[in-house]
């Protein structure tokens, strides 16, 4: 996988900023915009980070988005540090901690396969659905055990394999439901139209291969890279973690209506991983 692919799409869509209308004029609406909107959909967010003592832990952020779960790690006591691969991420991210008038430590653009910090720096460092979107995971997870203090933790929150919408969604009702589209020679619109023309481009049965579909069906059809996770996948990926606690949230499955379903610790999009560092 092209790393210039993946820099590229993040910096053009910061993430979760078309689920409000974009920015516009004003920054402190458009973050209460977005944060209401955020855990909203995703209540068990402010939970999980309840779980976790952040108190006093130095604490590293990697992949920031547009900072929701930062301000909320800082409130929560940390003494705070974040990183992202996008100017635009971070740019966001400053503004934000600047109008809450919000400390922190580092706030800037790096690579999570290449962090600019010295061993044992960090008490915990989190990373909140973005370690999926790394190619490089065996670099990156090793990076992030470095930096780690012996008694660290690591909280990935990944996507997950075991759920409905990989499963049920991903796997059976989209790809069916794009391959009647093609057929139909329907043209659709916005992310439709996306989908059907990476189709034409690539060849359909070549799109509707899992190993392509699935990068086209987690942030868009634009997304260049994804990757599902196991306990087992997690296991190989992380070698130089050992898994303490595993949990999943999140009834996701669209355009299955799954919501209200009360099923997110068998069937959740979103696996949270707690692991600690194997230092040798």
């Amino acid at each position: 996988m092209n790393g210039k692919e993946i820099y590229d799409f993040w910096n053009t869509h910061p993430c979760g900023e078309e689920v409000v209308g974009g920015i516009k004029d004003d920054y402190e609406d458009f973050f209460n915009r977005y944060d209401e909107f955020r855990y909203k959909q995703e209540k068990h967010i402010l939970k999980c980070l309840d779980s976790i003592d952040f108190k006093d832990k130095r604490v590293l952020e990697v992949g920031l988005g547009l900072g929701a779960d930062s301000e909320q790690i800082i409130r929560r006591g940390a003494i705070w540090s974040g990183i992202d691969l996008t100017p635009e991420s971070v740019d966001r991210v400053a503004k934000r901690l600047s109008l809450r008038k919000l400390p922190y430590q580092h706030l800037q653009v790096s690579d999570v396969c290449e962090l600019p910090f010295d061993n044992d720096s960090f008490d915990i460092v989190f990373c909140y659905g973005i370690l999926h979107f790394v190619s490089e995971i065996h670099r990156a997870q090793s990076e992030i055990c470095r930096v780690l203090k012996p008694n660290g933790l690591l909280v990935a929150i990944l996507y997950a394999k075991y759920s409905l919408n990989y499963l049920v969604s991903i796997y059976f009702v989209r790809r069916l439901a794009l391959f009647l589209l093609y057929l139909s020679g329907i043209k659709g619109k916005g992310i439709v139209a996306q989908h059907l023309k990476n189709a034409r481009e690539k060849g359909l049965l070549r799109y509707l291969q899992m190993e392509n579909f699935i990068h086209r069906n987690t942030n868009g059809p634009l997304n260049p890279y994804t990757k599902i996770y196991d306990i087992k996948e997690v296991k190989k990926d992380f070698s130089k973690f050992k898994i303490i606690k595993v949990h999943k949230e999140f009834m996701h499955a669209p355009p299955l209506p799954v919501s209200w379903l009360p099923l997110s610790h068998l069937l959740g999009w979103h696996l949270w991983v707690h692991m600690v560092p194997i230092k040798n």
